[in-house]
């Protein structure tokens, strides 16, 4: 309608005294409260949803000639900052899939900018063609194991709660801390009781799992395997289920799902870069998967509609009834959806894959200085050279699709009096550079699984501290991706002695690109190349990098502090001591 309407008018359209903006005729409806489909017609006025069923006149009237419609697709959990590109160019990858609604945790950018990185995601977020909604970031920085770019005061947090968008605390990522019961943390969580608080809690059973819980913590994303899902039911928690690019938790975790759980359950894509998100998809994809692996249709729109509405209080969306929101998926095989016309708020916002002319969000403003220059280096304290101080270090383990790492023992190579890398033993030197702060402290180990033959690869996007993170074969190419990456404000290389064999620049935050998504994937795919070109067999070498210094994720990671064993929460040696086993 042209004109705002009155709920006297809203009622009057509903009863079918006066016409609908908008009737969809000969629709198959896919109930996601009585758990079946049914062909109806959906009459739609403003942003809502008036009649469902029943014969209604319409101003404009679409025949979908039998196709389904469900609610719009909600991601339960993501960090935008992971696409690599700004918000509403992230819109412009996901709305055409179906995907409507996200609720982000934009702590990737906290964990640099601090409150200002917080308000440029909230107001890219205005600027997008389809709904952003905000958790505050928890635990910025995550720990004391690394050093981050800003802090997130109490007072900061709190202050956010103003906002619009803003609907919960996100991920209580310290859960050593809340089930200590640091007074910091629970201070901050207390300010956030009667809102939805996301949890961050791999491996968490027993009395510590109750103590988590009983702070107000209500889900939780980073499980892996289904008994630990199964006990976290158990106790109350809605489950995330994950498929990132990094982590993939999807297959793992189907086996969870049954009629008397199901409702617990959503799907979230956490973190998904340009190739996956334009390749395969976003909460569409999961929703497809699952339908493949043996979950029933409907339930598993369920679980990427009305469930996480209900679990986040948005209850004007997640259900296809009258006085709710028209934001609608069109598709034609209930057994693969894939949309093809797309409504947000009752207007047609995608149309067979592409967003429409006129959906592509308000146009972006230009930067606010302060998130361009985030890279503070000094060269002349970084050095890439161990001292070889024992004959067993312990070894950072990738696990291939997932962020999980394994804590091994080897013996190291060691040439004139150095530990080097072995890339004949996939042994491979890793280093975390303080990127702030202008510290010059740089945290040295190996890592094994990566495959690099040769060469190195680095990026500025480490999770959370997103310090400068580099992997190689020789200090020299070490030394070349990580300056590369230095002088473009931020982004991820590869190199080969002194030359770069591709780049990709994230001059926002050393994070994001200004780039549209298409450029970015190509640019990706091309740095992907570029380290299968040095030896490296994984689909995305740079995603799992990205996990590797991540400390509140087990078991063994890297910060520029050092060695973090998670399990411990404590910083420990590289070299294990002579005739010792004890970590």
């Amino acid at each position: 309608m042209s004109h705002p309407m009155t709920l006297s008018q809203r009622v009057a359209i509903a009863r079918g005294d006066e016409p609908a903006d908008l009737v969809l005729t000969n629709a198959r409806l896919v109930d996601v409260l009585s758990g079946r489909s049914e062909p109806t017609a959906i009459a739609i006025a403003g942003p809502l949803v008036v009649g469902v069923g029943g014969a209604y006149r319409g101003r404009e009237s679409v025949d979908l000639e039998g196709r389904y419609v469900c609610p719009g697709l909600i991601d339960a959990h993501v960090h935008l900052e992971s696409a690599l590109v700004r918000p509403r160019e992230y819109a412009r990858a996901v709305v055409s899939r179906g995907v409507t609604t996200v609720i982000t945790n934009p702590h990737e950018i906290a964990n640099v900018l601090g409150i200002e990185g917080i308000r440029f995601m909230l107001d890219d977020a205005e600027r997008a063609a389809m709904d952003i909604f905000v958790m505050v970031p928890s635990c910025v920085p995550a720990t004391s194991m690394a050093t981050s770019g800003a802090a997130l005061s109490l007072a900061d947090v709190r202050s956010l709660l103003a906002e619009r968008r803003v609907i919960g605390l996100g991920e209580v990522m310290d859960f050593h801390g809340v089930v200590a019961g640091d007074a910091r943390l629970l201070t901050e969580i207390d300010a956030f009781q009667g809102y939805p608080i996301d949890g961050h809690c791999p491996g968490l059973g027993g009395k510590a799992l109750n103590a988590y819980l009983a702070a107000g913590i209500t889900s939780d994303h980073e499980c892996t395997e289904s008994g630990e899902a199964e006990e976290k039911l158990r106790r109350g928690m809605k489950i995330f289920i994950r498929e990132g690019s990094a982590a993939r938790n999807l297959k793992a975790l189907l086996p969870v799902i049954t009629p008397a759980n199901e409702r617990w359950l959503c799907f979230c894509t956490d973190d998904r870069q340009p190739p996956d998100l334009l390749e395969e998809g976003s909460i569409d994809h999961l929703v497809r998967e699952a339908i493949a692996g043996g979950i029933a249709p409907i339930t598993a729109i369920r679980m990427a509609t009305l469930n996480p509405a209900e679990h986040f209080r948005l209850h004007d969306r997640g259900v296809v009834v009258p006085g709710r929101r028209a934001d609608l998926a069109v598709f034609r095989d209930l057994a693969v959806p894939v949309p093809e016309r797309v409504y947000q708020g009752g207007i047609l916002v995608a149309l067979d894959g592409a967003l429409v002319p006129s959906a592509g969000g308000r146009e972006a403003t230009e930067l606010p200085p302060g998130v361009r220059k985030t890279i503070f280096l000094d060269w002349s304290r970084v050095d890439f050279r161990i001292p070889a101080r024992g004959r067993r270090v312990r070894v950072i383990g990738a696990v291939t699709g997932q962020v999980i790492t394994e804590s091994l023992v080897m013996e190291p190579l060691v040439v004139d009096g150095w530990a080097v890398a072995d890339p004949e033993r996939d042994l491979l030197k890793i280093a975390v550079i303080e990127r702030h702060h202008s510290s010059g402290r740089v945290g040295l180990g190996f890592v094994k699984g990566i495959g690099l033959k040769r060469g190195a690869i680095a990026s500025t996007v480490v999770h959370d501290h997103h310090n400068l993170i580099v992997i190689g074969a020789d200090d020299r190419s070490m030394e070349t991706a990580a300056r590369a990456v230095a002088e473009e404000g931020g982004g991820q290389a590869a190199a080969l002695g002194d030359r770069v064999t591709a780049l990709l620049p994230l001059p926002i935050a050393g994070l994001m690109s200004e780039e549209p998504i298409e450029r970015v994937r190509d640019r990706m795919n091309s740095l992907i190349a570029a380290a299968g070109a040095l030896g490296s067999a994984l689909p995305d070498p740079f995603a799992t990098m990205s996990f590797l210094g991540l400390e509140v994720i087990p078991s063994l990671k890297l910060t520029d502090l050092g060695l973090v064993d998670v399990n411990a929460m404590e910083v420990v040696p590289l070299f294990l001591p002579e005739g010792g086993t004890k970590w």
